[in-house]
């Protein structure tokens, strides 16, 4: 756990532990695993949105799968990098309780890490559907209902 912004408001590593925990038990993850989460400000998120995506502009949350070397047999499974600036601006926009949008983005990050995609509309149906289950299991509403 990094946190490259002030920690106010920001959540404990506590809650970043048990957000990803419940993601790989919700993906059937038996296997251990670990992840590493950078909170960053809107100038680091845009650039590396920028320089791994393409996307000149700060993002909510970056996936970094890790690429270990033939042999090397940790439980890292990759990091995530979460704007912190623009998780309060989409809760407030979204009406939604910020620590909800904190959760949901950690487990969205974690389950993308886990091979998790939503690029094809079916893909995205099965994984907003884990997502929801996931959230509903840690008693945060489904972020995809409607309003």
């Amino acid at each position: 756990m990094n946190y490259a912004v002030p920690r106010a408001g920001v959540p404990a590593p506590a809650s970043f532990r048990l957000w990803v925990s419940a993601a790989l038990r919700g993906a059937r993850r038996r296997k251990p695993a670990e992840v590493a989460i950078r909170i960053v400000d809107a100038d680091e998120g845009r650039a590396l949105n920028r320089d791994y995506r393409g996307r000149d502009y700060a993002t909510n949350v970056l996936s970094f799968p890790a690429e270990l070397p033939p042999g090397v047999n940790l439980p890292l499974i990759g990091d995530l990098a979460i704007c912190a600036p623009v998780v309060v601006r989409e809760a407030a926009e979204q009406h939604k309780r910020p620590r909800d949008h904190w959760a949901h983005l950690t487990v969205h990050g974690t389950l993308h890490l886990l091979g998790y995609d939503h690029i094809e509309e079916a893909e995205a149906e099965a994984m907003e559907a884990l997502e929801a289950r996931i959230l509903a299991g840690l008693g945060i509403a489904d972020p995809y209902a409607a309003d």
